[in-house]
């Protein structure tokens, strides 16, 4: 979506986990649930809140995944063996690794306080949090070792702290006999009056999810099935690129041949990707980072109650392939599910397995 401060320092290039970083890692997963304080982050169009962390952790042995109660229980850490540091880009309330949706007709509101950069905008429920602020968290918990729950209020992007009527749920743990499988499961409940000045539903692109992680994993590619790839390139943005993997997954790769590739077989358009600003930074509070989206087309209206699946897979080509295959084999046909919609539009390019 291309929430982006456009003032930067363009941070060093950093590729090989040197020993004191992976000590810091080793630390921070003993210290899961506990606080931890940050710098503000500065720049754009509007300062950026203070970036406090309350992270929670689970971890496998081969992969450690977090959610943060301070980022409107987003993922903001994901970790494994071949890249034992934190790869999500958590700058501002647009990045993370989180649900984001669109519904209903585009408004100016700078009367009420919308930004001048945002406008006009539609209704856009985030689960980080709007432009100035970051989203509430209702509940917050470590199921089991193997799986973490959040319940949050989003915020509408276009405004500095106004919480859109709507709540989100989401599950995160690890895909059955796949230790470098992370499996994501989202609930997005509209609470919308019908008659609001939104309106109705509109045939909107979804981002499921929107993914936001360091610069430094900037080679991106298009998985084609046993075990081949489809090289995508794109200049620095926004505007983002668009690509069309055929089985509905991305990955993007350091140069250290490490990579994380999400699949998400509810898409049905093309999916948004890119880099943005220069540099190959390694920095999860840098400003460049780079962005990967996959979309479908949905008419989210006022009431409507949205679900879907999308997994993470992390480690080198090889490894992201073999359980890619396996992942299509078992889930290339599930979809977006709809409750009390105006419709969801149909598939008109992937050619399924």
């Amino acid at each position: 979506m291309g929430r982006l401060a456009w003032q930067f320092i363009v941070q060093a290039d950093f590729f090989s986990a040197m020993s004191i970083e992976k000590l810091v890692v080793e630390i921070s997963k003993l210290l899961s649930a506990v606080v931890f304080f940050s710098a503000p982050s500065f720049g754009g169009c509007a300062a950026s809140p203070e970036r406090l962390e309350e992270l929670v952790q689970i971890d496998n042995g081969v992969v450690t995944v977090g959610i943060d109660r301070k980022k409107g229980a987003s993922i903001t850490w994901l970790s494994w063996g071949g890249y034992p540091q934190n790869m999500v880009n958590s700058h501002d309330p647009g990045r993370l690794i989180q649900q984001s949706y669109y519904a209903g007709k585009s408004l100016n509101r700078q009367a009420d306080g919308q930004s001048k950069n945002w406008s006009p905008w539609t209704w856009n429920p985030i689960q980080g949090g709007g432009i100035g602020s970051w989203a509430r968290v209702t509940r917050f918990e470590k199921q089991n070792p193997n799986r973490l729950y959040g319940e949050t209020v989003p915020k509408l992007w276009d405004m500095h702290d106004e919480e859109a009527e709507a709540l989100m749920r989401q599950w995160t743990g690890f895909e059955p006999g796949m230790s470098n499988v992370v499996t994501v499961r989202c609930e997005f409940i509209a609470k919308r009056k019908s008659d609001d000045r939104w309106g109705p539903a509109a045939l909107r692109p979804q981002e499921i999810p929107a993914c936001y992680f360091t610069r430094n994993f900037d080679r991106f590619k298009s998985y084609l099935g046993d075990g081949k790839w489809r090289n995508e390139t794109q200049k620095p943005g926004p505007p983002w690129g668009k690509a069309q993997p055929p089985l509905n997954a991305m990955a993007c790769f350091a140069r250290n041949g490490q990579g994380v590739a999400v699949f998400s077989p509810g898409a049905t358009r093309h999916w948004n990707f890119g880099p943005h600003a220069g540099g190959r930074s390694f920095d999860p509070a840098a400003g460049p980072c780079v962005h990967l989206a996959p979309i479908a087309r949905v008419n989210l209206g006022p009431q409507s109650t949205l679900q879907y699946r999308y997994w993470l897979v992390v480690g080198n080509q090889v490894q992201l392939a073999k359980c890619l295959d396996e992942l299509i084999g078992k889930y290339v046909r599930e979809r977006v599910e709809l409750s009390n919609p105006s419709g969801i539009e149909s598939d008109p390019f992937h050619n399924r397995k």
